[in-house]
């Protein structure tokens, strides 16, 4: 049974998980938008949202928190230009775009990228 249990497991260990969700998360932040898997474009949607909140408060906690998961240059963008834009808005940082299927496997496409 399923229960209790959220998150998709994107037929990968959890270290490979986390790997790939903070390289997806970190090509989001430096290049805005990025083509990736529907599955893959949502299970990283709630995590770089609640680092955007984080960020919009610069703070040494926050800097060290988001550091531990983005490299450097991820995490001076997102505090220095991204975080900024939405001072004034209370969530819904992100968009996914469906898109066709990857013509390979027909695997559903999706395009996430800041609002």
């Amino acid at each position: 049974m399923k229960h209790l249990k959220k998150g998709r497991k994107l037929h990968r260990e959890a270290n490979q998980r986390r790997a790939l969700s903070k390289s997806l998360i970190t090509a989001l932040i430096l290049n805005e938008k990025i083509k990736t898997t529907e599955a893959k474009a949502k299970e990283i949607r709630p995590k770089f949202e609640k680092m955007i909140t984080r960020a919009k408060v610069k703070s040494v906690a926050n800097i060290r928190e988001i550091r531990k998961i983005l490299s450097e240059d991820a995490t001076k963008k997102l505090f220095d230009e991204i975080s900024p834009k939405y001072k004034n808005r209370n969530g819904g940082y992100t968009r996914i775009i469906k898109l066709n299927r990857r013509k390979s496997d027909g695997a559903k496409m999706a395009q996430i990228e800041l609002v």
